[in-house]
């Protein structure tokens, strides 16, 4: 494959400033602005590289300058209970309508020890991450998952008809970084691939399988065989019941139930993004959010501690041969995150190639990125 390009790492704030730059640019209000930049910078700072600023111009960008994303997120609540809640994203921005989502769901939680709100009609909300540790941050037990454009096949097949489907969970500790346990319900994601496609790395086997029942390994081919439908990514545990395929496409189906059942929304195929004519349509994907008021249980310090005592003993235990240290879920992030926070943020060769088309479409001139030229 080609040799890596060079990277340039920047600094997140000045990232951070610039995706808010470029939502204004397009017709976002300032307040949404930050929320998507803020959404998407705290998956770059935790190293999730597949769902930061490299989303910037091909999911959000484009897909609004397209008009069939709206950078004016007018959501709805169309049916609420003292617990529950109902919302109508209307092909708004998903990282506006999971933020105030989450947000009432702890809100019902902190007046009746849970609540739960399930979304219809939103986009693409980032990292699930950022909403468990809403939640967590609030004292909770916080958890979120959503469903997406097709590109998952259920065990034994090879068509793709799930989603990623990220299943999240968030839950504080007495530690310096709450739990966050967030990944797709597939063996990898359309977005990691991308991040391979980018540094020109080889898919590792067991990620994708074609339409032969074969698995394929070359990122730029998958890239465009998962946009024609030939190809597909594998549940997570792979390819066979032996390796605990059917748990991965178990658990996808769980998310995508609870995305698309409880809020009467739309579901697998039909989140492709494309009708029937081709032409490109909102994906209208759906989300839930759910919050557990630990102080309905027990008092929150002492489940912060018990959490982290748990968390504790397990990177306590007997490491495997050539094996330094045992994680726990949350803790490669953080400590990612003070890296990054230091060093920046790694911008490779076509993510450069996006912010610099991004500086000339917007003549944000202001910014001198190390990669302009």
């Amino acid at each position: 494959m080609a040799k890596q390009e060079q990277v340039y790492h920047v600094d997140y704030r000045t990232l951070h400033q610039f995706m808010q730059d470029v939502f204004v640019n397009v017709g976002m209000p300032q307040a949404d602005a930050e929320v998507c930049a803020d959404v998407l910078i705290a998956s770059d700072l935790r190293g999730i590289d597949s769902h930061g600023i490299s989303r910037l111009k091909p999911i959000y960008y484009n897909r609004i300058k397209d008009g069939v994303l709206s950078p004016v997120t007018n959501m709805e609540v169309v049916k609420e209970g003292p617990t529950t809640a109902v919302v109508d994203g209307h092909d708004g921005m998903g990282h506006v309508i999971g933020k105030q989502s989450m947000a009432l769901a702890i809100a019902k939680a902190k007046e009746y020890g849970m609540g739960m709100v399930a979304v219809r009609n939103s986009s693409h909300y980032g990292i699930a991450g950022y909403y468990a540790e809403m939640a967590a941050e609030a004292g909770m037990i916080g958890i979120t998952g959503t469903n997406a454009r097709p590109s998952v096949a259920p065990t034994f097949g090879i068509e793709n008809m799930l989603g990623t489907n990220p299943l999240t969970f968030g839950m504080p500790t007495d530690e310096e970084f709450p739990f966050v346990l967030d990944c797709a319900t597939s063996t990898s994601q359309r977005g990691k691939i991308e991040v391979y496609a980018r540094q020109n790395k080889t898919v590792p086997e067991g990620w994708v399988i074609n339409e032969q029942g074969e698995t394929a390994s070359d990122p730029h081919e998958i890239l465009e065989a998962l946009t024609k439908g030939t190809a597909a990514l594998t549940p997570l545990g792979g390819l066979e019941e032996e390796t605990g395929s059917h748990k991965g496409y178990g658990y996808s189906t769980v998310v995508e139930l609870l995305s698309a059942a409880l809020q009467s929304g739309i579901f697998l195929k039909a989140l492709s993004g494309i009708d029937e004519d081709g032409k490109k349509v909102p994906h209208r994907v759906g989300h839930f959010f759910i919050a557990i008021d630990v102080r309905a249980f027990t008092e929150l310090e002492t489940f912060k501690a018990t959490a982290g005592q748990i968390l504790r003993e397990l990177r306590d235990s007997k490491k495997a041969p050539g094996k330094e240290r045992i994680y726990t879920a949350g803790e490669k992030d953080y400590y990612i995150m003070q890296e990054r926070k230091q060093k920046g943020i790694p911008i490779y060769g076509s993510l450069q190639e996006d912010i610099i088309d991004l500086v000339h479409e917007l003549k944000l001139t202001e910014y001198d990125f190390p990669f302009l030229g």
